[in-house]
């Protein structure tokens, strides 16, 4: 199997990166500054590029089975720009699947559940515009015709791996406050593996 991970060199892009590695998957790692990925394996591919190249995401998208999306946003609209031009790719080269890194802004509130977290008394950030990139993502997935899972973590500290978490379709788990890095990055690489949640939103929490 071959898989294509956007935001490589974030936290949880490099930790899905190791978990496939580590089970010999072919690897394609999208990044802007490879010198800032520094593995060395034979499955392995380091593809330079940027997200809101669609020449560049054709390229890299050749050949592959599964496309894992753990871009942030940086402070602007990368998320909500590149989305589109990577669902176009997608199509263009027939891959069905897409597993992408949310944030549980966007998952529902269980105080009011027609609305979602962040829009909610629920939501305890100043700032909605990552939520709202997030929220864009989510919205251009629901309407497309590719199977995807958003992995929507809460407060997410470095943390080591445990495996042991909880996980609900469309919500935050109750009374959940945190989730490492580590087990977020092990939940969205099992995905790949894993019809459970296609086409739904999973909160994540200890």
């Amino acid at each position: 199997m071959k898989i294509l991970v956007l935001g490589a060199t974030g936290r949880v892009g490099r930790q899905i990166v190791e978990f496939a590695l580590k089970d010999q998957l072919e690897v394609t790692t999208f990044v802007r500054d490879p010198h800032k990925l520094q593995l060395d394996n034979k499955n392995l591919h380091i593809f330079q590029g940027n997200v809101l190249n669609k020449k560049d995401l054709e390229q890299a998208m050749v050949n592959v089975d599964v496309v894992v999306s753990a871009l942030n946003t940086d402070g602007n609209d990368t998320l909500s720009t590149s989305i589109s031009l990577i669902l176009e790719v997608m199509e263009q080269q027939k891959i069905k699947r897409i597993i992408t890194i949310g944030t549980a802004g966007i998952l529902q509130s269980r105080v009011s559940p027609t609305i979602l977290r962040y829009q909610s008394t629920e939501s305890k950030r100043k700032s909605t515009f990552a939520a709202k990139e997030h929220q864009y993502v989510f919205e251009q997935l629901r309407v497309s015709n590719v199977d995807w899972t958003i992995v929507c973590p809460t407060y997410l500290p470095d943390g080591s791996f445990t495996g042991t978490y909880r996980v609900e379709r469309n919500f935050l788990p109750e009374g959940g406050s945190e989730i490492s890095v580590a087990d977020t990055a092990y939940f969205a690489y099992q995905q790949i593996f894993s019809k459970e949640f296609v086409k739904s939103r999973v909160g994540i929490a200890y």
